[in-house]
């Protein structure tokens, strides 16, 4: 299992892994290049709860898509 985020360190495969659901999550909510402001707010959710440990990627996706439609 990869450290996850200690010291604002993170390992290759976990920056992968929240790429993925950050391309997934932008696709979802169709936010462009432009969207900036959006974009780094959603980066900023998605890096918090992975520190929180939510490590899984579906399941990470799945917080996220959750806690925007609520």
């Amino acid at each position: 299992m990869p450290t996850h985020g200690h010291g604002g360190i993170y390992e290759p495969a976990d920056l992968d892994l929240i790429q993925r659901v950050f391309d997934k999550l932008c696709a979802e909510r169709r936010l462009a290049l432009k969207d900036k402001e959006q974009r780094e707010a959603l980066a900023e959710d998605v890096f918090s709860v992975f520190q929180i440990g939510v490590t899984d990627e579906t399941e990470l996706w799945r917080a996220l898509s959750k806690r925007r439609r609520a």
